[in-house]
């Protein structure tokens, strides 16, 4: 095998795994299906797949056959992990590796199944988690970012749930998505409507506040690792760039240093440090459809970081989306007068720009009211993944006066969090703003990116 740099092709990968976790490993892997992509044609060069048997096919469970219909009769005569990680280790090692959803799941799992055989794992060059990507890239355009949900509006048929027809659907859906991104970037040029228009005063003082329509800076590969999601908590050190944009591999850890787990924390701002004669609003046209939004600090996207946000409710699970699922949302009061004024400003801004009529209702993303400690409210939404959401890709935290100085610990399940979330405690919260329009209803949605809960 060459090294690292002799390795361009991209690897996309997916498991098939049981649904309950035993004692000794979280999931048992039924299924590894990869296929290796040139990076610069976007063609499939190779394939890989097989069933693989649990050492204990007691974990395959009724739930499990619902979802990928794989039985204890499909892989009691299969080889085990054990017998195809030589295999699995060298289509891996020193490639891209790129999935849906990976870094939190199929990553760990793999990981923690080289651990039981007492194998080293292999490691990315660098990672493209087309879950994370084409939510910041392509959201909006679907009711959620599941792969069923993504393929259904590309015609691409139902999601098989077997790893190597996942795999291939997810490289088409990666490509479909690319080609309408490069489209509409590609109208935006053309059209040459780009204007500075005068946003008029923002605040009391008699300065004027300059709104700028920008020309976009649409990529149909950016990572949402530099846009919307903070980075995980290790240095980027090891990503490539290429014709997709990486992300290095994580080192999963229950423990982390608050000085390493968001490197990148320089990107959200205080809201002492935000000018409102500095926010701008970026509009890119759809090709067919509404516009969309970005909003913008002095050419970078909106990102705020605000430290011991008082808790008035608690978790909030009682809204749902369009399948009953549940959706969770946290409500803290937003105590600072800057952040009130910034989140009016783009309130204001952003409503003169989003693309609704009379049958849209714009939601003020301050909501001002006489309750807790008589101060507005803002709602943080945490991104969760899954058909039962259980799963989100916001980073969530907690530390306590009692732990190590400098430390956090990662929050694991939606019942841990809501034990660490009651009235009057205090979070930091990092989010980014994102203008919406859906169901007759627009507004801007508050995405959590990060959240370091207090605990006493």
């Amino acid at each position: 095998m060459g090294s690292i740099e002799d390795r361009p092709e991209i690897v996309f990968f997916d498991l098939e795994t049981t649904d309950i976790p035993s004692r000794n490993q979280p999931y048992a892997i039924l299924e590894y299906g990869s296929i290796l992509v040139c990076p610069k044609k976007l063609t499939e060069l190779h394939s890989y797949q097989t069933l693989v048997r649990p050492l204990d096919l007691s974990l395959i469970s009724a739930d499990s056959i619902r979802v990928n219909g794989i039985t204890a009769d499909h892989v009691v005569s299969c080889p085990t992990f054990a017998e195809i990680a030589d295999k699995v280790y060298d289509i891996l090692n020193g490639r891209v590796w790129a999935g849906h959803n990976i870094v939190k799941f199929d990553c760990v799992v793999l990981k923690e199944a080289y651990a039981q055989i007492n194998r080293k794992p292999p490691v990315p060059k660098g990672i493209i988690d087309t879950l994370k990507l084409l939510t910041e890239t392509f959201g909006r355009r679907t009711d959620n970012m599941k792969m069923a949900t993504l393929a259904k509006y590309f015609g691409l048929g139902q999601q098989s749930h077997r790893s190597l027809d996942d795999v291939r659907m997810n490289f088409e859906v990666v490509k479909l998505c690319a080609s309408v991104l490069f489209l509409e970037s590609s109208q935006q040029d053309t059209e040459n409507n780009w204007a500075s228009l005068n946003a008029g005063p923002i605040n009391s003082s008699k300065q004027k506040s300059t709104l700028e329509v920008t020309r976009p800076n649409i990529s149909p590969f950016t990572s949402t690792e530099t846009h919307t999601v903070p980075p995980n908590p290790v240095e980027s050190v090891n990503a490539q760039p290429g014709p997709f944009h990486t992300v290095p591999m994580v080192e999963e850890s229950s423990t982390t240093t608050l000085s390493n787990a968001f490197s990148n924390h320089n990107e959200f701002i205080d809201p002492d440090s935000v000018s409102l004669a500095s926010i701008t609003v970026n509009v890119a046209p759809f090709v067919n459809g509404p516009h969309r939004i970005q909003i913008l600090h002095k050419d970078i996207p909106m990102r705020i970081r605000c430290a011991g946000m008082r808790i008035p409710y608690g978790l909030s699970a009682n809204f749902v989306d369009h399948a009953g699922n549940p959706i969770l949302s946290l409500v803290v009061n937003a105590s600072s007068l800057n952040l009130c004024k910034i989140l009016d400003a783009c309130d204001n801004i952003a409503r003169r720009f989003a693309d609704f009529d009379g049958n849209s209702q714009w939601r003020p993303v301050l909501t001002r009211n006489t309750g807790f400690y008589n101060s507005p409210t803002i709602r943080l939404h945490i991104p969760t993944v899954g058909q039962d959401r259980t799963r989100w890709i916001t980073d969530i935290y907690y530390k306590s006066s009692s732990s190590i100085p400098g430390t956090q610990q990662l929050v694991s399940s939606v019942a841990e969090l809501k034990s660490l979330l009651f009235p009057g405690s205090l979070v930091d919260a990092y989010f980014s703003l994102d203008p919406y329009n859906y169901q007759k209803n627009a507004g801007i949605r508050l995405v959590a990116n990060k959240l370091i809960i207090h605990t006493s």
